[in-house]
């Protein structure tokens, strides 16, 4: 899933590529994707796209006095176009779920991969009408969250850190590759309660938010759009990496799985060396 660096680096893209231009046609060509109905997509045709804005995991592209929203979900991605094929494509075949062409040729496909398709794109008139956007905690690197600002949303919170970190009502744009990295950095459990946190325990962990979020937003500044995914990947130390040594101390990277995500970490610097318990395994072997 893209998460926020992978979106902040589309929206650099973006503002590289479609901004000062006009949009042509756009074509909806997956029936679950468009969320919205008034204004209708014909309603950006013609108007001029302005510079993209990033709401946590959200893409919010001005075009003219409207905005075309869209969530990439878990398998949604944006190809850029310098050309499109004459003939236009076929609604329902394949991936591909949206289209947005330009008057001066090109411009972009959305698509998304596998059978659950939750890619989703509106057509607003202000972004803070998308649900989604309206209900979005802060951004994890605006100014404004600082040490203090990020103690505030831990307290008195009952869950595991690793659910806070990915709840979008809470923090904006961490998503589960990059909450595994933060508690990896931060040598933290991902089961421990967030209301737990001492002092110092919450500065570290703030740190770490920043800290990773920043470098793996400097690392995809300015990665063409179809090499962002390889580039998050290489990025990784211990999300995605099961069974393999931890870059900081070597023991192997472990893993928990749940219905439909899991979750990675080193037990030597996260769980003082004991592994946490997989109750879906434990299910299975029983």
């Amino acid at each position: 899933m893209p998460e926020l660096p992978e979106v902040e680096a589309l929206r650099e893209f973006l503002d590289e590529h479609l901004a000062g231009r006009v949009v042509e046609r756009v074509l909806p060509l997956a029936v679950s994707v468009l969320k919205t109905y008034d204004p209708p997509l014909t309603a950006l045709e013609g108007r001029t796209a302005g510079a993209t804005a990033r709401h946590g995991k959200f893409l919010a592209l001005p075009i003219g006095d409207l905005h075309l929203v869209t969530h990439l979900a878990r398998a949604g991605w944006l190809h850029w176009r310098d050309a499109f094929p004459a003939q236009p494509p076929r609604p329902g075949k394949g991936p591909l779920a949206l289209r947005v062409v330009l008057e001066e040729g090109g411009g972009f496909d959305l698509t998304e991969a596998g059978t659950q398709k939750r890619l989703a794109v509106y057509v607003v008139r202000d972004p803070q009408e998308v649900p989604g956007i309206a209900r979005l905690g802060p951004d994890p690197l605006a100014e404004g969250f600082d040490r203090d600002a990020f103690a505030a949303l831990l307290t008195g919170e009952r869950r595991q850190i690793k659910g806070v970190l990915r709840d979008q009502g809470v923090i904006a744009g961490i998503g589960n590759a990059y909450s595994d990295e933060i508690l990896h950095a931060a040598r933290v459990s991902p089961f421990k309660l967030a209301a737990s946190f001492d002092e110092d325990q919450i500065t570290h962990l703030h740190e770490a938010v920043r800290d990773t979020l920043r470098t793996a937003v400097e690392r995809a500044h300015g990665v063409a759009a179809g090499k962002l995914k390889a580039e998050k990947k290489s990025g990784l130390r211990v999300h995605g990496r099961t069974g393999e040594p931890c870059p900081v101390c070597g023991d192997t990277v472990r893993s928990v799985s749940f219905a439909d995500s899991s979750l990675q970490y080193c037990p030597t610097c996260q769980t003082g060396g004991k592994p946490l318990a997989d109750r879906r395994l434990s299910r299975l072997l029983k």
